[in-house]
């Protein structure tokens, strides 16, 4: 397993990381990392390898685009003295040009997403032990659906970035399309978007597959 006694994982992104944790940064006692993934990850770490003191943060806040994180990433992220980044963005990014399609203010392009990835990872790039790249998701199979399709195009650009940066990838997009073969998307999410549990911890699992986990 990649983490080691005394490390700190710093999670950044939006509602689907944030899911309740406190602001700016959750972490620490009661509710405060939140109940996504986040908190699923912290309780397996600490279950599976309870000698290891793992620090896990939670800097996801509700609604963000990859513009709002990038723009809090120092504060929120970089000057955490984190050992590990992870970023999971890009889902309002996408979304909001299907549920506010006549407002372009908040729309982000494909090659705005980019660029804003990559000043978000240079920022922390050789200054930490590894850098996650999650992709944003929506849980939805069919590849022709608009909103999936354009999805699509921002999860290759995560898998593009993190070729390119060497860089740890996780493909929440993938691992969602593999389950709907099986399930329903409203067993998970009912707006194809916000996990309950169940999606929490796959996604949990899915994170942990990348961090060489064993149970």
């Amino acid at each position: 397993m990649i983490f080691e006694n005394g490390d700190r994982i710093v999670f950044a992104g939006d509602s689907v990381t944030d899911m309740g944790s406190a602001q700016p940064v959750g972490e620490g006692l009661f509710d405060n990392v939140g109940r996504s993934y986040v908190r699923v990850v912290e309780n397996m770490l600490a279950t599976w390898y309870p000698e290891r003191m793992i620090r896990v943060t939670n800097s996801g806040i509700s609604g963000n685009t990859s513009w709002d994180l990038l723009n809090r990433f120092d504060r929120d992220v970089a000057d955490l003295a984190p050992d590990w980044v992870s970023i999971c963005i890009g889902i309002n990014d996408v979304w909001r040009q299907f549920d506010c399609p006549a407002m372009p203010d908040p729309h982000t392009t494909p090659e705005a997403y980019e660029a804003n990835m990559r000043a978000m990872i240079e920022k922390v790039k050789g200054k930490v032990k590894g850098i996650f790249i999650l992709t944003p998701y929506y849980i939805e199979p069919n590849p022709a659906d608009a909103m999936r399709a354009r999805m699509d195009e921002y999860c290759a650009i995560c898998k593009k970035l993190a070729e390119e940066y060497d860089l740890i990838f996780v493909d929440f997009q993938g691992m969602y399309e593999a389950y709907c073969k099986i399930r329903h998307s409203s067993y998970i999410a009912w707006d194809r978007v916000h996990p309950n549990q169940v999606g929490a911890t796959l996604m949990a699992k899915e994170f942990l597959k990348a961090c060489e986990f064993e149970y």
